[in-house]
């Protein structure tokens, strides 16, 4: 029997994706991305049309052409015999060595400066307050000439450092423990070396692999002598003392490992013209870290000025009443629940430490800016090639850094029940 009362069924009319709030927002969405996607098809042809008038096509075969050209500082073997994907290849690593070494010293400069800042002690405070201010209001590329220059300048030459006979004494003296030498044209530091090495895994040096076997090992025994305190909190209400076995898992393993494989140090000498032994860093990716560090450590510090000023004045007046004293009210209470705020903005500070590497270029740091887009790019003249693997090269670094630091700031984020 039919319903009378019933209303009629509506049928779908094309007006309703204009008209109709239930479809208005994905025909939007459907014709934005049809018309990107017509943009993107018409710059990809206006460029192949270009290039034809030009002579030129697009491909990437100039990687694998021989590069003719030295690189100073190498991470990994390569001779200007090398191609050119070899040679993008050091300079890759190049980046990430000043990048990494840059982001962690940035992060230690800014934690002490940001948490000094808010000393009571009015020198200490003001002192690091003029250095936050006269380093985050100059340009980096002057921070980076500045100190090139004092480096150029100021340092002796590798000659100071020989021994004259009718004195016995050098014009130059050599730093920590006579095993650092700073110079006009390198950096000599101690290189190190193993008398029975194991062999390699994977392209990885036999030393780097096991080290880093032994360090998972003793990482994955410290989670389980932490769980195994956290039980017995529960059930007894008192947390056993657990930092020295911490330390030592951390540390043994991998030092074991690297002594039984006969670690030691060559350290640099000087013999008659120049330092013989140990490694020579050259003054370009050491002036480029310092600059890095001591800018971006300037940012960093506000960072975690402001991550403290965040945390109510209860909490330390609390940790006080217990009788904690302020270095451990730092360190435990007040440090641990400013991360929470600090870590979001330190991400983007690690990021633009990062692309702010690209100014290598300004000392002769031959980073992946000097190789593939410096001399390649002038030597192939595949300048759209070079540019977009270039830029897809810094992208795929910013988002390993932006995941990897996302990843902590969820563990350290507050947790909602």
């Amino acid at each position: 029997m039919t319903d009378v009362d019933m209303p009629p069924k509506q049928t779908f009319r094309l007006s309703q994706l204009i008209y109709d709030t239930r479809y208005r927002s994905l025909t939007i969405q459907v014709v934005v991305f049809m018309l990107f996607m017509a943009g993107a098809a018409w710059l990809v042809d206006n460029t192949i049309q270009n290039l034809k008038v030009l002579g030129k096509d697009f491909n990437f075969g100039f990687l694998w052409n021989r590069a003719g050209y030295d690189i100073g500082q190498t991470l990994i073997p390569y001779t200007n015999d090398s191609t050119h994907f070899r040679a993008m290849l050091v300079g890759l690593l190049n980046t990430l060595l000043v990048s990494f070494l840059g982001c962690v010293a940035a992060t230690v400069i800014g934690i002490f400066v940001g948490v000094l800042r808010l000393s009571s002690n009015w020198l200490v405070a003001r002192l690091m307050t003029l250095y936050v201010e006269v380093f985050r209001n100059v340009p980096l590329l002057l921070w980076i000439l500045v100190i090139y220059a004092i480096f150029t300048e100021v340092m002796p030459v590798p000659n100071a450092f020989r021994v004259n006979p009718a004195t016995g004494e050098a014009a130059a003296s050599m730093l920590f423990f006579d095993t650092v030498a700073l110079t006009n044209r390198y950096t000599a530091i101690p290189g190190v070396l193993f008398s029975n090495p194991l062999p390699g895994i994977l392209g990885l040096a036999g030393p780097l692999w096991s080290a880093l076997v032994a360090l998972a090992g003793g990482l994955f025994l410290n989670s389980r002598l932490k769980a195994r305190a956290t039980r017995i909190q529960e059930a007894t209400g008192t947390r056993p003392s657990t930092w020295w076995a911490t330390l030592l898992l951390l540390t043994l393993p991998w030092m074991a490992v690297l002594w039984a494989q006969g670690f030691h140090l060559d350290v640099p000498a000087f013999n008659r013209f120049n330092f013989q032994g140990g490694i020579k860093v050259t003054n370009a990716l050491v002036v480029l870290w310092l600059a890095l560090s001591l800018y971006t450590g300037a940012f960093v510090a506000e960072i975690v000025r402001a991550g403290i000023m965040a945390i109510s004045k209860g909490q330390t007046e609390a940790a006080a009443a217990l009788g904690l004293r302020p270095g451990r009210i730092m360190s435990l209470v007040i440090l641990p629940q400013a991360l929470r705020v600090i870590i979001p903005p330190l991400i983007s500070q690690f990021l633009n430490l990062t692309k702010n590497s690209s100014l290598a270029i300004a000392v002769g740091y031959m980073d992946l800016r000097g190789t593939l887009g410096g001399i390649t790019l002038n030597q192939t003249g595949r300048e759209l090639e070079a540019i977009l693997l270039m830029m897809g090269l810094y992208l795929a670094i910013s988002l390993g850094i932006s995941g990897v630091m996302n990843v902590y700031n969820n563990a350290v984020k507050l947790k909602e029940r």
